[in-house]
């Protein structure tokens, strides 16, 4: 493990996750392999994607993202030197945490990832209807099979956080080692809290996905701006809020005495962040790469921190 690593259990990961729910959507699979191999190259590690990408575009099932992935992870002959993390749960023809549900998706994943194992294997929503019980058993199973080598959770309350650990210490199973939340500067009422409480205790690690609130902390979102972006709906309404003009206000002021882009500015001030491990951040281009990798580089000072946390809050 180099000094910029975090472990993940067993698991050593590069500060920054790519995420893999572009691939098969936004980018197709040449752009997607140009990507990943950017990352590589630029010493990431960490590739992050679900058995549900992306089932909501058209003409889609769900599995593209698996399927250029482990197209990609074919082609080059790298498995052994990346993790790939990847999920359960919210694929169309695998919903929910039933053992058998999970048992026939993660071999499904393992097919199309064209792997015989998967580094993190996160439950994508919890499944209420379940007692933790009733699907951590399952979860094991696979990492003592060798189908899967740590847990994670995305999209957990911390509640269901608490329950699962206790169960999986008492029981002696496999537990989380990483929980997955909607995280970023302006949307941190999700995690700051219990959540993160939860997470700080029993030594979880948080993995932030919409790091970059779907390209707003990137700044080029502006009053008077318009960005042809299929997630440029979803980034914009943060316009409208007190929070997002305050925000994007800091992010221009951190940027520029940095000399750092926006994205880099907002992606170290969630790797300053308690528990934080790695926050993930996609790329649909080569080109949006660098922003995003070279946030494990800087280094915001007390100053930097808040005003970001003083405008986001």
């Amino acid at each position: 493990m180099n000094a910029k690593q975090k472990s993940l259990g067993s698991l050593s990961v590069s500060p920054l996750s790519l995420g893999g729910n572009v691939f098969g959507w936004t980018a197709d699979e040449p752009q997607s392999f140009a990507v990943l191999d950017a990352y590589v190259a630029g010493g990431g590690n960490f590739i992050d994607t679900a058995d549900v990408y992306s089932a909501w575009v058209p003409g889609n099932k769900g599995g593209e993202s698996e399927t250029v992935l482990g197209n990609w992870l074919a082609s080059r002959g790298n498995r052994d030197q990346v993790v790939i993390a990847t999920k359960v749960g919210a694929h169309p023809d695998h919903k929910g945490l039933a053992p058998t549900t999970i048992k026939a998706a993660v071999d499904a994943s393992l097919t199309r990832l064209r792997t015989d194992y998967i580094d993190l294997y996160y439950t994508h929503y919890d499944d209420e209807s379940l007692a933790v019980s009733d699907f951590l058993p399952a979860l094991d199973e696979l990492v003592k099979a060798g189908k899967v080598r740590e847990i994670a959770a995305s999209n957990i309350s911390a509640p269901r956080l608490e329950a699962a650990l206790t169960f999986s210490a008492d029981e002696n199973l496999a537990r989380y080692v990483a929980v997955q939340p909607h995280y970023n500067l302006v949307s941190r009422d999700t995690y700051e809290g219990d959540l993160a409480d939860t997470a700080a205790r029993h030594g979880v690690s948080a993995i932030p996905y919409y790091a970059l609130a779907s390209g707003f902390l990137t700044g080029k979102y502006r009053p008077d701006s318009d960005v042809n972006s299929a997630r440029s709906e979803s980034a914009a309404k943060h316009l409208a809020t007190d929070r997002g003009r305050k925000v994007l206000a800091a992010l221009d002021t951190v940027a520029t005495t940095h000399q750092a882009e926006h994205a880099t500015v907002a992606l170290a001030w969630l790797a300053a962040q308690p528990t934080v491990a790695a926050p993930l951040a996609s790329a649909r281009t080569v080109d949006q790469l660098p922003a995003l990798m070279s946030a494990a580089d800087l280094y915001l000072t007390n100053e930097d921190l808040t005003l970001l946390n003083e405008a986001s809050a």
